[in-house]
């Protein structure tokens, strides 16, 4: 390695969307808020069903297990294989149906066929890899998190809103704004696998890029 370069360190979540590099369909774009009424619909009775349980918070649209995550780290050193499964795969679907109502695929999301949409984290030994002690304070230290994230999130409503003419003009989402709201969910997605999920004690990057 030459002296003064640098590496840029990549963060142990990896999320990804493919660029729609075609003629976007124009009809379903411009009526999206309709089309997407009854996915929204089944990701919010998955989020009902587990809103009737402690432990849960929401997450991206979906409802992932926190609460006894928390308490078999801190008191059994170990995270069920099954929980991790559980919240990276609602994850994955909440994502695809973000990305969809955020008009960067116009393929209808998938209930469980990952589509253009890439979202990993690896599965953690809890005793080699997390702190027992760090998930009971990881909410609160992602604060500074969640006070950037409001402002990013205006700023991709507005964003969102102009690919919306963009798409039904030109029948392209323009590739820097397409950018911009991958970043910010990129941003979430980092902030929720810390924070909620506790995959990773790694704090999460201040960036929008990879």
């Amino acid at each position: 390695m030459e002296p003064g370069s640098q590496i840029n360190e990549s963060y142990p979540v990896e999320f990804s969307v493919e660029y729609p590099d075609r003629d976007l369909n124009r009809l379903t774009t411009g009526f999206r808020i309709l089309w997407a009424i009854p996915i929204l619909i089944v990701l919010a009775t998955i989020s009902a069903g587990l809103g009737d349980h402690p432990g849960t918070v929401a997450a991206g649209g979906g409802g992932v297990l926190f609460l006894p995550a928390l308490l078999m780290i801190v008191f059994r050193q170990k995270y069920p294989r099954w929980w991790y499964d559980w919240n990276l795969e609602l994850l994955r679907f909440s994502n695809r149906v973000g990305i969809y109502f955020a008009l960067m695929d116009d393929r209808y999301p998938s209930t469980d066929e990952r589509q253009g949409v890439t979202l990993d984290f690896a599965y953690p030994d809890a005793q080699r890899d997390l702190n027992r002690w760090l998930p009971l304070v990881k909410w609160f230290l992602a604060i500074p998190h969640y006070i950037v994230l409001i402002f990013l999130w205006i700023a991709a409503v507005f964003v969102v809103i102009f690919a919306w003419f963009a798409i039904l003009f030109t029948g392209r989402y323009p590739r820097s704004l397409f950018d911009f709201v991958l970043g910010v969910i990129r941003w979430e997605n980092r902030v929720v696998a810390y924070a909620f999920v506790l995959v990773t004690d790694k704090y999460p990057p201040f960036r929008l890029s990879p």
